[in-house]
Parts: structure tokens; sequence; C-alpha cells
């Protein structure tokens, strides 16, 4: 049985993060390219970080981008906040699934090396600097 179901509950909702974020997750691009991108952003302010993600040609980038705008828009309209004030306090990466795509195949029936598709998650969590 539950012990204690409705303290580790109000215990579970003072401990939660109240800083606006936005996530994507299985987006297909490999971890290591992606942190290439996001080692560039981490702990800029919010506007900086827009301009640095506009101007790179890197494929990351533009994803990267996607997910800091949408931080900052849930920032403004759930929280009250002002985007000009705001930093990227926390930007994870993580690796998602991977799949074989493609086998390439060699002789007498053997199957040679394998193309894996890789994936990422990645979360951008803002903060308001102090």
């Amino acid at each position: 049985m539950a012990k204690n179901v409705r303290e580790k509950t109000l215990k579970i909702e003072q401990n939660k993060d109240t800083r606006p974020y936005a996530c994507v997750r299985f987006v297909r691009l490999s971890p290591t390219k992606a942190k290439i991108v996001i080692d560039q952003v981490k702990g800029k302010k919010y506007d900086d970080a827009v301009a640095i993600l506009s101007n790179m040609p890197h494929e990351a980038a533009a994803v990267l981008l996607k997910v800091v705008k949408s931080a900052g828009a849930n920032a403004e309209n759930n929280k009250g906040m002002n985007t000009h004030d705001l930093y990227l306090a926390d930007v994870v990466l993580g690796a998602g699934p991977t799949r074989v795509n493609k086998i390439y195949f060699r002789g007498r029936g053997h199957g040679g090396e394998r193309i894996v598709t890789r994936t990422s998650h990645i979360k951008v969590v803002l903060d308001v600097k102090e």
C-alpha cells in the first residue's frame, strides 16, 4: 500500500522547477553535431543566443533556434516574463533512440557495415539574470 501519498505529492509540487522551458524530442540529428552548436550558446542572454543561432550555418542551429524561440514564447505568454531579461540557464542534450537504417551488402551474402540513424532530445531552460 502507498503511504503518505498526499505528503509526497505536496513535496514534489514544492520542489518542481518553475522556470520556463521548451523541449524537442526525437529530432533526427546526431548528438555530437548538436553539442558543437549548444556549447556556443549555453549561458548566453536570450537575444544574443537568437542572433548567434540565426547566423550559424549548421543544421543543428536551425533546430535549436526553434526550441529557444519556443522557450522564450513560453516565458512571455505563460509566465509573464520579459525576454530581454532572460538567459539560457540550462541546455540539456540527450541521445535519443538509434535505428539501423541501411546495411551495405558485401560479397558471398554477407552484410557489411550498418548505417545508424541517430536522434537527439534537446531541452532549453530559461531564467532571469540577476
